[in-house]
């Protein structure tokens, strides 16, 4: 993509934006909606830079608790996939426990997190690592047991070890799908944090949102979970940079969309 392609991209993504935040402040206008109900783009804003301090405070526990979160289930994630791809027996052994684990609804464990582990830092990169941890599994597994056989048996016939073979085909083979699950995964993160902050923690920006609600400082609430959508944007774009970076010689990353 050049230069020019790249700049529509960005400008049509910000004017996306601007229409839906246009559109926000004409109907709170045009309903004349009380600020406790739906405060306006512009007031939401302000109250964004004249608590500036005090939403910053606790945006970084949140970060920090999502990034943990992420990097838990990344490696164990990672781990239990090739376990899975390169032994049947574990596979299916395992998979079934794996999607019973992923449909119980991990909010309703965050209470019992709080038993086990007390409020702080503990139960929110619990709950972050629950629930990014499923589609790293299942896509990083997938990657691997999608390589060509044939690749396979080549490497074989020249006389490569196992571990020869894994680093050299299987796993640049199956980075596409690691990425896309890292994508999936960081937001996921994101609400698990969350998540553990509304439940299990007197700081980060779930404990803002959810204070603000109950004293109906529902401007707070919005600018929270504002900036709680500028983190979790942040953060898959870091994912998308560390994607271009590690494959730079894929296709698909040599000629990127025009899109985040």
């Amino acid at each position: 993509m050049g230069r020019g392609g790249a700049l529509r991209g960005v400008t049509g993504q910000a004017l996306v934006f601007f229409a839906f935040f246009a559109v926000w402040e004409a109907a709170v206008h045009l309903f004349d909606m009380k600020a406790v109900i739906l405060p306006t783009p512009t007031l939401t804003f302000t109250t964004m830079w004249a608590k500036r301090a005090y939403l910053l405070q606790h945006t970084w526990p949140t970060v920090n608790a999502i990034a943990i979160g992420f990097a838990v289930a990344a490696v164990s994630g990672f781990v239990i996939a090739v376990a899975i791809a390169y032994s049947r027996f574990l596979n299916q052994l395992t998979y079934p426990f794996l999607v019973a684990a992923q449909v119980v609804p991990k909010i309703a464990l965050a209470p019992l997190f709080l038993i086990w582990f007390g409020v702080g830092l503990l139960p929110k990169v619990v709950i972050a690592a629950l629930i990014a941890f499923f589609p790293i599994v299942i896509n990083t597994a997938k990657g691997l047991t999608s390589v060509e056989p044939e690749l396979v048996q080549f490497m074989r016939s020249l006389g490569a070890s196992w571990s020869e073979i894994f680093f050299k085909i299987s796993l640049p083979w199956a980075l596409p799908y690691i990425f896309a699950a890292f994508k999936i995964s960081i937001t996921l993160a994101v609400v698990g944090a969350v998540v553990g902050e509304f439940i299990a923690s007197d700081v980060g920006l779930g404990y803002v949102v959810n204070y603000a609600n109950i004293t109906l400082e529902t401007d707070v609430m919005f600018a929270g979970l504002l900036l709680l959508s500028a983190v979790g944007i942040l953060l898959f774009l870091v994912v998308v940079a560390a994607e271009r970076y590690v494959m730079s010689w894929h296709a698909s990353v040599e000629t990127p969309p025009e899109t985040l």
